[in-house]
């Protein structure tokens, strides 16, 4: 079954402890909320099996509609329906950020910037220092447990949230706990510059293409992108045309490939999940095409994703706008 209880934890970091050993050490983050709840977000950096270091990525200025559906800064824990268009996370499905970017790093050596531990002190440390740097928390929350300290920071009842990273695609022994749209991650919100940084992490041994209903692996799917891997890409959409409703909104699209793309079966997706078959040309090495809207595909001005899929169903390129990048009217987004 997937993840008991999923959401987000609304709070301000307080404090922070680094686990030492191999038995999955965590890195423990102490926040509290603006009522005075004592939380802790236990953050994997090693996997139990091999291989055992974390793929991660850190989006310094993350830019996605989520962010305008979040709770308010210290308000606590909130549980997040798991369906596209809300706040929950989807590595694959939500467009977060890039797959090909991710890397791979050791959770704690000797020495300065050179593990996982160390990326999340830079950002932790700091929201620890700065009040009004606001913390979320996405994973599932285990407690409250009024008669239990916590095992790490000492506040009473126990209260927190794990499972802090990609939660579907896994290995065997972890696939009752697949699902969609119960991703975990850690967002910061810096509002002193106005900017979001987010940081996501993944298990090696969780596979990228899995089933949009059970979050379980594709049998015989492709593994994890690299850059540059993919023949076609969206390079830019007009989501806010000039005019009335109903608009003329379009996605252009790329064959960045040395061969000759034939578009039957290939559709764009669009935040609600409707989808938009191509038509079925022959899209030269080099050339573009830009494909007008329909089929109840829409591009909200308020924010959303576009996802492209190959004729097989399997993610091949997407990208996320925010309502800023939508509103002056008439303009084209690149990505």
């Amino acid at each position: 079954m997937p993840l008991k209880n999923y959401g987000v934890l609304a709070a301000r970091a307080v404090d922070r402890h680094r686990e030492g050993g191999v038995n999955t050490p965590h890195y423990e983050i102490h926040l509290r909320d603006d009522a005075g709840t004592h939380y802790r977000a236990a953050v994997n950096v090693r996997s139990k099996i091999s291989p055992h270091e974390l793929r991660y990525v850190v989006v310094d200025d993350f830019r996605h509609p989520l962010t305008r559906l979040l709770p308010a800064a210290g308000s606590g824990w909130r549980e997040l329906p798991r369906q596209a268009g809300g706040a929950g996370l989807d590595f694959i499905r939500g467009n977060l950020f890039d797959p090909a970017s991710m890397r791979v790093l050791p959770p704690d050596l000797p020495g300065i910037d050179n593990d996982l531990s160390d990326v999340f002190d830079h950002y932790v440390q700091r929201a620890v220092a700065d009040g009004a740097i606001a913390l979320y928390v996405f994973g599932e929350r285990f407690g409250p447990e009024p008669h239990e300290h916590d095992g790490a920071f000492g506040f009473q009842p126990s209260d927190g949230v794990h499972e802090v990273h990609m939660n579907q695609g896994n290995s065997k022994d972890f696939r009752p706990q697949d699902g969609v749209w119960q991703d975990g991650g850690l967002l910061f919100h810096l509002p002193a510059e106005d900017r979001w940084v987010a940081v996501f992490l993944a298990f090696q041994s969780q596979k990228w293409h899995t089933d949009p209903t059970t979050g379980h692996t594709i049998p015989a799917a492709p593994g994890r992108p690299v850059d540059h891997e993919e023949p076609l890409r969206i390079i830019a959409a007009l989501v806010n045309p000039i005019g009335p409703a109903p608009e003329a909104e379009s996605v252009t699209l790329l064959n960045t490939s040395a061969a000759c793309v034939d578009l039957t079966g290939w559709q764009l997706v669009d935040q609600q999940m409707h989808q938009l078959p191509l038509p079925p040309v022959q899209l030269q090495p080099g050339t573009t095409i830009t494909i007008a809207g329909g089929n109840g595909f829409r591009l909200d001005n308020h924010g959303g994703t576009i996802t492209l899929c190959d004729p097989a169903g399997l993610k091949v390129h997407g990208v996320a706008y925010t309502a800023h990048q939508a509103a002056p009217e008439g303009r084209t987004i690149t990505f």
